[in-house]
Protein backbone atom coordinates (compact mmCIF):
# COMPACT_ATOMS: atom_id res chain seq x y z
CA UNK A 1 0.00 0.00 0.00
CA UNK A 2 1.78 3.54 -1.02
CA UNK A 3 2.55 5.89 1.76
CA UNK A 4 2.29 9.55 1.01
CA UNK A 5 4.26 12.30 2.47
CA UNK A 6 3.72 16.29 1.52
CA UNK A 7 6.97 18.36 1.07
CA UNK A 8 6.42 21.91 1.66
CA UNK A 9 8.64 24.40 -0.31
CA UNK A 10 11.36 27.37 0.35
CA UNK A 11 12.30 30.91 -0.29
CA UNK A 12 13.35 30.90 -3.78
CA UNK A 13 9.67 29.69 -5.02
CA UNK A 14 8.12 32.98 -5.01
CA UNK A 15 6.68 34.49 -7.84
CA UNK A 16 4.19 37.43 -8.66
CA UNK A 17 0.33 36.13 -9.06
CA UNK A 18 1.04 32.99 -6.58
CA UNK A 19 -2.23 32.14 -4.98
CA UNK A 20 -4.55 34.41 -6.65
CA UNK A 21 -6.19 31.34 -8.44
CA UNK A 22 -6.84 29.97 -4.62
CA UNK A 23 -7.67 33.27 -3.64
CA UNK A 24 -10.07 33.09 -6.11
CA UNK A 25 -11.74 29.82 -6.12
CA UNK A 26 -10.93 28.24 -2.55
CA UNK A 27 -13.04 29.59 0.52
CA UNK A 28 -10.64 28.19 2.87
CA UNK A 29 -8.14 29.44 0.89
CA UNK A 30 -8.99 33.27 0.72
CA UNK A 31 -9.76 33.47 4.71
CA UNK A 32 -6.00 32.47 5.10
CA UNK A 33 -5.16 35.54 3.30
CA UNK A 34 -7.66 37.56 5.44
CA UNK A 35 -6.34 35.96 8.56
CA UNK A 36 -2.56 36.49 7.26
CA UNK A 37 -3.52 40.39 6.99
CA UNK A 38 -4.60 40.85 10.69
CA UNK A 39 -1.37 38.67 12.08
CA UNK A 40 1.08 40.88 9.52
CA UNK A 41 -0.56 44.08 9.54
CA UNK A 42 -0.38 44.72 5.44
CA UNK A 43 -2.37 43.19 2.65
CA UNK A 44 -0.28 39.89 1.79
CA UNK A 45 -2.27 38.96 -0.73
CA UNK A 46 -1.87 42.02 -3.02
CA UNK A 47 1.57 41.73 -2.32
CA UNK A 48 1.76 37.84 -3.71
CA UNK A 49 -1.06 38.97 -6.15
CA UNK A 50 0.27 42.09 -7.89
CA UNK A 51 4.10 42.32 -6.68
CA UNK A 52 6.11 44.16 -6.95
CA UNK A 53 8.58 41.08 -7.35
CA UNK A 54 11.35 42.97 -5.56
CA UNK A 55 9.82 43.64 -3.13
CA UNK A 56 8.23 40.25 -2.45
CA UNK A 57 11.53 38.93 -3.39
CA UNK A 58 13.00 40.63 -0.06
CA UNK A 59 13.25 38.12 2.90
CA UNK A 60 10.84 40.08 5.00
CA UNK A 61 8.09 39.62 2.74
CA UNK A 62 8.97 36.35 0.72
CA UNK A 63 8.66 33.83 3.91
CA UNK A 64 5.58 34.22 5.34
CA UNK A 65 4.01 34.78 1.28
CA UNK A 66 5.52 31.46 0.97
CA UNK A 67 4.25 29.92 3.83
CA UNK A 68 0.38 31.43 3.65
CA UNK A 69 0.25 30.45 -0.47
CA UNK A 70 1.57 26.71 0.59
CA UNK A 71 -1.01 26.17 3.60
CA UNK A 72 -3.25 27.85 0.63
CA UNK A 73 -2.48 25.34 -1.76
CA UNK A 74 -2.61 22.74 1.17
CA UNK A 75 -6.78 24.22 1.51
CA UNK A 76 -7.14 23.63 -2.55
CA UNK A 77 -6.10 20.36 -2.52
CA UNK A 78 -7.90 19.16 0.81
CA UNK A 79 -11.49 20.34 -0.92
CA UNK A 80 -10.29 18.72 -4.27
CA UNK A 81 -8.59 15.21 -2.59
CA UNK A 82 -9.33 15.07 0.77
CA UNK A 83 -8.40 11.59 1.22
CA UNK A 84 -4.94 12.54 -0.28
CA UNK A 85 -4.62 15.14 2.65
CA UNK A 86 -6.41 12.53 5.78
CA UNK A 87 -3.81 9.33 4.04
CA UNK A 88 -0.78 12.00 4.04
CA UNK A 89 1.60 10.56 7.23
CA UNK A 90 4.86 12.27 7.18
CA UNK A 91 6.06 16.00 5.75
CA UNK A 92 9.07 17.87 5.17
CA UNK A 93 9.51 21.34 3.96
CA UNK A 94 12.91 23.18 2.74
CA UNK A 95 14.13 25.29 4.75
CA UNK A 96 11.60 27.61 5.65
CA UNK A 97 8.96 24.99 4.37
CA UNK A 98 9.64 23.01 7.50
CA UNK A 99 7.51 25.86 9.69
CA UNK A 100 4.50 25.07 6.94
CA UNK A 101 4.76 21.78 7.71
CA UNK A 102 5.04 22.36 11.22
CA UNK A 103 1.43 24.00 10.78
CA UNK A 104 0.22 21.02 8.95
CA UNK A 105 1.73 18.47 11.65
CA UNK A 106 0.03 20.68 14.41
CA UNK A 107 2.79 21.20 15.95
CA UNK A 108 1.39 25.18 15.84
CA UNK A 109 -1.44 26.84 14.58
CA UNK A 110 -1.67 29.43 11.85
CA UNK A 111 -1.49 32.10 13.23
CA UNK A 112 1.57 31.47 15.84
CA UNK A 113 3.59 30.12 12.94
CA UNK A 114 2.77 32.44 10.34
CA UNK A 115 4.06 35.04 13.66
CA UNK A 116 7.10 33.34 13.70
CA UNK A 117 8.19 33.11 10.37
CA UNK A 118 7.30 36.94 10.55
CA UNK A 119 9.58 37.45 13.03
CA UNK A 120 12.10 34.76 11.13
CA UNK A 121 12.41 36.51 7.63
CA UNK A 122 12.38 39.94 10.11
CA UNK A 123 15.46 38.87 11.40
CA UNK A 124 17.36 37.14 8.70
CA UNK A 125 17.01 40.03 6.59
CA UNK A 126 18.00 42.05 9.08
CA UNK A 127 21.21 39.65 9.44
CA UNK A 128 21.65 39.81 5.31
CA UNK A 129 21.14 43.89 5.60
CA UNK A 130 24.51 44.16 8.06
CA UNK A 131 26.44 41.49 5.50
CA UNK A 132 25.88 41.31 2.00
CA UNK A 133 25.47 37.90 0.54
CA UNK A 134 23.76 35.67 -1.45
CA UNK A 135 23.76 31.75 -2.58
CA UNK A 136 24.63 29.86 -5.62
CA UNK A 137 23.56 26.21 -6.66
CA UNK A 138 26.63 24.57 -7.66
CA UNK A 139 25.54 21.65 -10.34
CA UNK A 140 27.37 18.70 -11.36
CA UNK A 141 30.28 18.11 -8.18
CA UNK A 142 30.05 15.76 -5.45
CA UNK A 143 30.28 17.18 -1.73
CA UNK A 144 33.90 16.76 -1.41
CA UNK A 145 34.15 18.98 -4.52
CA UNK A 146 31.96 21.43 -3.42
CA UNK A 147 34.04 21.94 -0.04
CA UNK A 148 37.20 22.29 -2.16
CA UNK A 149 35.63 24.68 -4.31
CA UNK A 150 34.62 26.51 -0.72
CA UNK A 151 38.43 26.38 0.57
CA UNK A 152 39.53 28.16 -2.56
CA UNK A 153 37.02 30.48 -3.55
CA UNK A 154 36.63 31.60 0.21
CA UNK A 155 39.38 33.72 0.76
CA UNK A 156 39.14 35.92 3.72
CA UNK A 157 34.94 35.62 3.19
CA UNK A 158 32.24 33.50 4.22
CA UNK A 159 31.57 30.65 2.20
CA UNK A 160 30.10 27.43 3.10
CA UNK A 161 27.76 24.97 2.25
CA UNK A 162 23.99 25.64 2.78
CA UNK A 163 21.81 23.41 1.24
CA UNK A 164 22.52 19.34 0.26
CA UNK A 165 19.58 19.07 -2.04
CA UNK A 166 20.55 16.13 -4.69
CA UNK A 167 22.99 14.31 -6.29
CA UNK A 168 25.05 16.58 -8.49
CA UNK A 169 22.84 19.84 -7.21
CA UNK A 170 24.51 21.16 -3.96
CA UNK A 171 23.75 25.01 -2.94
CA UNK A 172 26.66 27.41 -1.17
CA UNK A 173 26.03 30.15 0.76
CA UNK A 174 28.21 33.57 1.75
CA UNK A 175 29.25 37.23 1.13
CA UNK A 176 28.48 38.27 -2.57
CA UNK A 177 32.18 38.17 -3.17
CA UNK A 178 33.04 35.12 -2.46
CA UNK A 179 29.63 33.53 -3.97
CA UNK A 180 30.92 35.57 -7.26
CA UNK A 181 34.59 34.17 -6.72
CA UNK A 182 32.78 30.39 -6.86
CA UNK A 183 30.74 30.93 -9.52
CA UNK A 184 33.25 32.16 -11.85
CA UNK A 185 35.30 29.16 -10.70
CA UNK A 186 32.57 26.13 -10.78
CA UNK A 187 33.48 25.54 -14.13
CA UNK A 188 36.83 25.36 -14.16
CA UNK A 189 37.16 22.51 -11.21
CA UNK A 190 34.35 20.37 -13.13
CA UNK A 191 30.93 21.82 -12.36
CA UNK A 192 28.40 21.68 -14.96
CA UNK A 193 26.85 25.45 -13.90
CA UNK A 194 26.44 27.48 -11.25
CA UNK A 195 23.08 29.39 -10.72
CA UNK A 196 22.75 32.40 -8.71
CA UNK A 197 19.27 31.55 -6.42
CA UNK A 198 16.40 34.55 -5.97
CA UNK A 199 17.21 35.07 -2.11
CA UNK A 200 18.33 37.73 -0.56
CA UNK A 201 20.97 36.71 2.03
CA UNK A 202 23.80 34.17 2.95
CA UNK A 203 21.39 31.70 4.34
CA UNK A 204 22.52 28.85 6.25
CA UNK A 205 25.43 30.31 7.54
CA UNK A 206 26.82 32.26 9.98
CA UNK A 207 26.47 35.14 8.41
CA UNK A 208 22.65 34.83 9.49
CA UNK A 209 23.82 34.94 13.72
CA UNK A 210 22.10 36.85 15.40
CA UNK A 211 19.08 35.72 13.17
CA UNK A 212 19.03 32.46 15.41
CA UNK A 213 18.98 34.07 18.60
CA UNK A 214 16.02 36.81 17.55
CA UNK A 215 14.25 33.36 16.56
CA UNK A 216 14.89 31.49 19.79
CA UNK A 217 13.12 34.37 21.68
CA UNK A 218 10.36 33.90 19.39
CA UNK A 219 10.43 30.48 19.84
CA UNK A 220 10.89 30.39 23.72
CA UNK A 221 7.44 32.48 23.55
CA UNK A 222 5.38 30.00 21.88
CA UNK A 223 3.35 27.03 22.51
CA UNK A 224 4.80 23.61 20.47
CA UNK A 225 2.88 20.65 20.37
CA UNK A 226 3.55 17.19 19.74
CA UNK A 227 3.45 16.30 15.86
CA UNK A 228 0.66 14.34 14.35
CA UNK A 229 2.88 12.92 12.14
CA UNK A 230 6.23 13.13 11.51
CA UNK A 231 8.06 16.06 10.06
CA UNK A 232 11.84 15.55 9.00
CA UNK A 233 14.12 17.94 10.52
CA UNK A 234 16.17 19.54 8.03
CA UNK A 235 19.07 19.92 10.45
CA UNK A 236 19.53 16.00 11.20
CA UNK A 237 17.14 14.16 8.51
CA UNK A 238 14.72 12.67 11.25
CA UNK A 239 11.47 12.95 12.91
CA UNK A 240 11.50 14.37 16.42
CA UNK A 241 8.70 14.05 18.93
CA UNK A 242 9.55 16.09 21.84
CA UNK A 243 8.58 19.76 21.22
CA UNK A 244 11.23 20.94 23.10
CA UNK A 245 13.63 19.19 20.64
CA UNK A 246 11.68 20.72 17.48
CA UNK A 247 12.28 24.30 19.02
CA UNK A 248 15.84 23.91 19.87
CA UNK A 249 16.62 22.30 15.73
CA UNK A 250 14.75 25.38 14.38
CA UNK A 251 16.87 27.52 15.83
CA UNK A 252 19.88 25.95 15.00
CA UNK A 253 18.67 25.30 11.33
CA UNK A 254 18.82 28.82 10.47
CA UNK A 255 22.73 28.21 10.98
CA UNK A 256 23.10 25.01 9.43
CA UNK A 257 23.23 23.25 6.46
CA UNK A 258 19.45 21.99 5.36
CA UNK A 259 20.07 17.96 4.43
CA UNK A 260 17.45 17.98 2.13
CA UNK A 261 18.86 14.41 0.29
CA UNK A 262 19.35 12.71 3.42
CA UNK A 263 15.76 14.00 4.66
CA UNK A 264 14.10 12.45 1.06
CA UNK A 265 16.09 9.35 1.64
CA UNK A 266 14.99 8.95 5.23
CA UNK A 267 11.67 9.13 4.01
CA UNK A 268 11.90 6.48 1.23
CA UNK A 269 13.31 3.86 3.15
CA UNK A 270 10.39 4.47 5.35
CA UNK A 271 8.75 3.54 2.66
CA UNK A 272 7.11 6.57 0.97
CA UNK A 273 6.38 6.32 -2.34
CA UNK A 274 4.24 8.97 -3.14
CA UNK A 275 4.85 12.76 -2.93
CA UNK A 276 3.48 15.90 -2.89
CA UNK A 277 4.66 19.33 -3.78
CA UNK A 278 2.44 21.92 -1.87
CA UNK A 279 2.63 25.22 -2.15
CA UNK A 280 4.76 27.66 -5.19
CA UNK A 281 7.21 26.03 -8.24
CA UNK A 282 7.98 21.95 -9.17
CA UNK A 283 11.52 22.36 -7.61
CA UNK A 284 11.19 19.76 -5.07
CA UNK A 285 9.43 17.55 -7.59
CA UNK A 286 12.75 17.77 -10.04
CA UNK A 287 15.32 17.35 -6.97
CA UNK A 288 12.91 14.04 -5.89
CA UNK A 289 13.51 12.81 -9.39
CA UNK A 290 17.00 13.53 -8.99
CA UNK A 291 17.45 11.45 -6.29
CA UNK A 292 15.30 8.34 -7.09
CA UNK A 293 13.29 8.55 -10.80
CA UNK A 294 11.14 6.00 -9.93
CA UNK A 295 9.18 7.48 -7.54
CA UNK A 296 6.04 9.91 -8.36
CA UNK A 297 5.17 13.55 -7.09
CA UNK A 298 2.22 15.38 -7.75
CA UNK A 299 2.32 19.08 -7.42
CA UNK A 300 -0.09 21.51 -6.32
CA UNK A 301 -0.61 24.31 -8.47
CA UNK A 302 -0.62 27.92 -6.83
Amino acid sequence: MSRIAFLFPGQGAQTVGMGKRLYESVPAARHLYERAEDVLGYDLAKLCFEGPAEELDSTVYSQPALFVTSLAALESLRAESPDVVLGCEAAAGLSLGEYTAMVFAGVFDFEAGLALVQRRGAAMQEAADATAGGMVSILGLERVEVESLCDKARGNDVLEIANLLCPGNIAISGSNAACLRAAEMAQGVGAMKAVPLAVAGAFHTQIMRPADERLAEALDGATLHKPNIPVISNVDAKPHDDPDEIRRLLIQQVLHPVLWEDSMRYLLEQGFDQFYEVGPGRVLRGLLRRIDRKITCQTTEA
